[in-house]
């Protein structure tokens, strides 16, 4: 029975190490996604306060307002997926140069204006 306990053990760190890697591979998703959205966020900002300024004039502080609180809502989601993929890349010993980097991820945007 010896034999059978090994080969069920082996089953049981394969199965954990796949779910391991699939979670992973979700969270990767979720976290890729945030950051795009994100950015939608920021590009939207950023076309409104253009428009604006293309008019002669600046964007009304309601609209600045809410798109800012969309662009910050979303930017923090992505910082805890991004996070949170770090924890588990961490905790499963796994390391991906093609990964979002924590550095990329939370370098400051220029404070240019708008002329």
């Amino acid at each position: 029975m010896a034999i059978w306990d090994k080969v069920k053990q082996g089953i049981d760190k394969a199965g954990k190490a796949a779910q391991d890697v699939f979670d992973e591979g979700k969270l990767r998703l979720d976290a890729y996604r945030a950051r795009e959205q994100a950015d939608k966020a920021a590009e939207a900002l950023g076309y409104a306060m253009f428009r604006a300024a293309d008019a002669g004039g600046e964007l009304e502080a309601d609209a600045r307002d809410r798109l800012v609180a969309a662009l910050r809502l979303q930017d923090a989601e992505a910082r805890r997926l991004e996070t949170e993929l770090a924890a588990a890349r961490a905790v499963n010993g796994t390391t991906d140069q093609t990964a979002t980097s924590d550095e990329a991820a939370s370098a400051p945007v220029p404070n240019t204006p708008v002329p």
